[in-house]
């Protein structure tokens, strides 16, 4: 991850073009990530066992895969409230943490996203984001508007998007699943063709510690389209987390035995 700029990528000027051997899947919801557990055959890690930091809900699952060694974070359950803690904050907490205790080689976010029709976007499809940033947060003074939005390119993954045939998009992140009219002014700015509420935040992290992170995003609800978002979210969650894992499973057996210039 690095900010758009015309040199390479800080990212992928400290990977390389070393051997993946290391891979971090952050994930936000418990629903988008057991079927990745049951896929790859993960075990997930002890409470006494964990690396997090005590008090921590943040749920590690570990194993190995095609000659990779693979592990999946989500953030666990709202130790309050008991619902899944989604949102940049906890996106970006599980992120740094892993980072400086696991030392992956290469972090995917996967995850469901809103999609907007306008820009092709349709119910299941599939998409590597190009770029990503955010859409609430408004700072209006100069040069600080620009760090509220965060727009930044993402790890180019050329190969991955020829050999997989996933759609590519821009990616815009914000805390609300609805959408406010402020949020769509600034979604439209961000050129997105789809939207979700981690990937900015955990881009951000990765590119604190030049870690390559790439995004891989699965359309569960049309932003612009007639259903409410939530009631549709609903709707195709479990059938999209479906497609999601499938399009995660691509991505990882193509990735296995590469380098990180490969992709």
């Amino acid at each position: 991850m690095a900010p758009p700029s015309s040199e390479e990528p800080a990212a992928a000027q400290a990977a390389g073009a070393g051997a993946i051997s290391k891979v971090l899947v952050v994930i936000a919801m418990q629903t988008e990530a057991l079927p990745l557990v049951t896929r790859f055959q993960l075990v997930e890690a002890a409470a006494d066992e964990s690396i997090f930091p005590k008090g921590a809900p943040w749920t590690r699952y570990h194993g190995d895969y095609k000659g990779l060694h693979i592990d999946l974070v989500w953030p666990g359950k709202d130790p309050v409230l008991g619902v899944d803690s989604v949102g940049t904050v906890s996106a970006a907490l599980v992120t740094y943490a892993s980072i400086q205790l696991l030392k992956p080689d290469l972090i995917i976010n996967a995850g469901t996203a809103g999609g907007f029709k306008a820009r092709g976007a349709g119910i299941g499809d599939v998409f590597l984001a190009s770029d990503v940033a955010f859409h609430d947060r408004r700072i209006p003074i100069p040069v600080f508007d620009s760090y509220g939005i965060g727009a930044r390119k993402t790890f180019e993954t050329p190969n991955i998007v020829k050999e997989l045939n996933f759609k590519v998009g821009k990616l815009s992140t914000g805390d609300s699943l609805d959408m406010s009219p402020h949020d769509e002014t600034a979604i439209l700015s961000n050129e997105a063709t789809v939207k979700d509420m981690e990937g900015a935040a955990v881009a951000y992290v990765a590119d604190l510690f030049s870690t390559p992170a790439i995004f891989v995003k699965a359309v569960t609800d049309i932003v612009d389209g007639e259903k409410p978002t939530a009631e549709e979210f609903l709707q195709n969650l479990i059938s999209v987390t479906m497609a999601l894992d499938q399009a995660v499973m691509q991505v990882v057996d193509f990735i296995s035995g590469k380098c990180i210039s490969d992709l």
